[in-house]
């Protein structure tokens, strides 16, 4: 009757997510899923294949439908439990995924003029249509703020806050017009819930501001108005409606307000946290700490590490920023990751169909399990959603080199597997070149958790062992922590992680002679990866596809 439980929204792709948890141990007690009702899968398309928009009703339906199930659940299943032992909320999001609001902070969606108008709706982090904005403010930051791109890679995305801001500002008038400002999903959320989104009350967590934004306190939060300007006049104004401060995530954004409490059963008042990014609570629901690498696995991954504050950390060309207390407060949260994963293998079996049962990824899954690493003769590029880190370029698409007329659809499956863990590779190297070594490497996500012949791929190309977090959803785990914290159950985040944060025993240990082959393939992927994503590489490809046959005939022979 004591015991305290937290909740963790956790705002995906396609759907939301809540988890009840015990915050004396990190049980997992209730959960429950509510798949977004616009669009496709929650999706908003058009003809524009760069176009992926989302309505925002759907992010407050979701919380209601999600919280009362979870509480039902947990009702049957712990004798004695009641929803006053609720004592806080935390949320994570998808990012960046901005939306236009009005001069109250409202969604411009929620106005029947722009029910149905794509531009007014929440702009989804897959949302490439701002490709050319992105190239834009990349090429003004260089010549006039290399400060900016510093601490973000060196280049700007088209997936972030002010690439779809601009994008909107010219090709969307009306949209543009109306719109007083512009909040991070992240941040409109737990606004909602307390009641705190007029533009004076809202809380901006550095998460979202620090990463995709280039909010940074060393230059005064978000760029300068000069530099916005130039871009666009309106850009200018707009930065004098954003906040001026940002939050981590272990600071409160208010309470849960009367109406939210009636909505679901739970106790008005009740602190809700700073919002974040799906990946980076993933990371802290995983137990990240500096030296731990933390891999997001999913349709794309996200790859998360953390510096103490006080180390000096060099800028890293090609992650997606390095911004102060955006995954543990008092330390640098480092983010990198792939543009798809589990999106290419989908892919294959989804678009490509390779045919029946024998098409599935289970089957493909099984089938690759028995070839030897270098047998397919085959080599691929992850890029078919673009290039996230450390390129940085939506503009790459995929390869596949070495198919025969007797290649098999599951030397292609391990293959496309094989390119996603020479990717991973690539990021780890990176970290590393730079000052952050990577001592452990720990994996979540539905890959992760139920794909074992991925892990083993994944150890034997990094010749690192691979460890899985025992939670199946650390997202809404590291949400429901942040929520514990901001409560008063835990002082801080690392001491909530402590004792609701675990991995599984098992570990996937890298094969000395798997690995020595692919130390052979990876030198041939780099040489694509250069060949074809970088304008400084020289040299030549046609020996390429005579050492991948080389390769297959060593690794049949043996």
């Amino acid at each position: 009757m004591n015991a305290k439980y937290t909740i963790g929204l956790d705002y995906g792709t396609n759907s939301v997510r809540a988890l009840l948890v015990n915050t004396s141990n990190g049980q997992e007690v209730s959960t429950a899923v509510w798949t977004y009702a616009h669009g496709e899968q929650g999706v908003i398309l058009g003809r524009d294949p760069n176009l992926a928009r989302q309505h925002p009703a759907d992010y407050l339906k979701g919380a209601e439908v999600t919280i009362r199930k979870v509480l039902a659940a947990a009702r049957r299943s712990v004798k004695g439990f009641a929803a006053d032992q609720v004592v806080g909320i935390g949320v994570d999001t998808t990012g960046s995924t901005p939306l236009p609001v009005d001069a109250a902070g409202q969604p411009l969606a929620f106005q029947e003029r722009f029910d149905t108008e794509p531009a007014a709706m929440a702009w989804l982090w897959k949302d490439h249509t701002g490709v050319a904005e992105a190239e834009e403010i990349t090429a003004l930051a260089a010549k006039t703020r290399p400060h900016y791109l510093a601490k973000c890679g060196g280049t700007y995305s088209s997936e972030w806050f002010f690439s779809k801001i601009l994008h909107c500002l010219r090709t969307s008038p009306k949209v543009a017009k109306a719109a007083h400002s512009w909040v991070e999903l992240a941040d409109y959320v737990p606004a909602a819930l307390t009641g705190t989104e007029a533009p004076d009350q809202l809380t901006v967590g550095v998460c979202a501001a620090g990463h995709k934004a280039m909010f940074n306190d060393d230059w005064g939060g978000y760029p300068d108005e000069e530099f916005l300007g130039q871009l666009d006049p309106r850009l200018a104004a707009l930065r004098g409606r954003l906040r001026p401060k940002a939050a981590t995530i272990d600071q409160a954004v208010g309470g849960l307000t009367a109406a939210w409490a009636k909505h679901t059963g739970l106790q008005a008042g009740i602190p809700v946290a700073t919002g974040a990014f799906d990946a980076h609570l993933g990371g802290v629901g995983s137990g990240i700490a500096p030296g731990a690498l933390v891999k997001i696995i999913g349709t794309s991954t996200c790859d998360m590490m953390v510096a103490p504050s006080g180390q000096k950390l060099a800028d890293i060309p090609g992650l997606c920023g390095i911004v102060k207390g955006s995954i543990l407060p008092g330390f640098y949260g480092l983010e990198a990751g792939q543009s798809a994963v589990g999106d290419i293998f989908n892919w294959f079996v989804n678009y490509i169909q390779p045919g029946g049962k024998a098409g599935s990824h289970e089957a493909l899954t099984a089938a690759a399990a028995k070839l030897a690493p270098g047998e397919s003769g085959l080599l691929a590029l992850d890029w078919n959603n673009g290039n996230r880190t450390i390129l940085v370029d939506q503009r790459l698409t995929g390869l596949l080199l070495g198919q025969t007329l007797y290649t098999t659809p599951a030397e292609i499956y391990r293959a496309l597997i094989e390119a996603t863990a020479f990717g991973a590779l690539t990021i780890i190297n990176r970290f590393e070149e730079y000052g952050v070594k990577v001592e452990q490497v720990l994996n979540c996500g539905g890959i992760a958790e139920k794909n074992p012949v991925v892990m083993q791929i994944y150890a034997d190309v990094t010749g690192r062992p691979m460890r899985i977090s025992r939670s199946a959803q650390t997202c809404a785990l590291g949400a429901a922590i942040a929520g514990a914290v901001v409560a008063g159950v835990y002082p801080n985040v690392e001491a909530a992680q402590r004792r609701m944060t675990g991995l599984k025993p098992q570990a996937f240990r890298p094969k000395a002679k798997a690995h020595a082959t692919y130390r052979e393939l990876y030198a041939l992927y780099r040489t694509l990866h250069d060949a074809f994503g970088t304008k400084q590489w020289k040299g030549g490809l046609h020996g390429v596809m005579k050492q991948l046959l080389e390769i297959r005939s060593a690794a049949r022979a043996g």
